[in-house]
């Protein structure tokens, strides 16, 4: 009898347990979000070398009391061109985009830019992924909203569609805002 009734009570506890589960995956904030250990932490430092003649990204200029977005970006990276025209527009609104050439070439990135523009008040290449690494960084596009202070307010993987822009980068920057002033 003892018998029957575990074996009764069994099938239905294990399905409300996977259920809970898949309840409460299903209510994440964003299931596709990639969380990152550095929000709120300091921005790692650079080791980035000069992308082409355009002027370089330093240490400095995360912690210049301005917030910027921090763009790992290459010419091979098919998003990376889907993203494009959103870092295109947030430049000529006078958002601070500083790009870093991931693993790509300097010939390749530069011809990437000479065709699409150039959203990036300041560049670095990062040809071994040595920074990319520091950063957390697993393929590219991805965007970190930087605040004046120097520390991560948001990491956000992929493509910045205008969806993402409205709904995710602005936010962050109007949080790394406050943040700074």
């Amino acid at each position: 009898m003892a018998r029957v009734s575990l074996l009764m009570i069994l099938p239905p506890t294990i399905f409300a347990a996977v259920a809970g589960l898949f309840f409460a995956g299903m209510n994440r904030e964003n299931p596709d979000s990639l969380p990152t250990a550095l929000k709120g932490q300091p921005a790692p430092a650079l080791q980035v070398v000069q992308f082409a003649d355009k002027p370089i990204l330093t240490d400095d200029a995360l912690r210049a009391g301005e917030v910027t977005l921090v763009n790992f970006w290459a010419s091979w990276c098919a998003p990376c061109r889907a993203e494009h025209p959103q870092l295109m527009q947030m430049s000529a609104e006078g958002i601070p985009i500083f790009g870093i050439n991931y693993k790509d070439t300097d010939a390749k990135g530069l011809a990437f830019l000479a065709g699409l523009g150039d959203p990036y008040s300041l560049s670095g290449a990062d040809p071994a992924g040595r920074t990319g690494i520091d950063w957390g960084v697993y393929g590219s596009p991805e965007t970190f909203v930087v605040d004046g202070n120097g520390k991560i307010v948001l990491r956000f993987a992929g493509p910045i569609t205008t969806s993402v822009l409205e709904k995710t980068i602005r936010p962050a920057i109007a949080e790394a805002q406050a943040a700074t002033n």
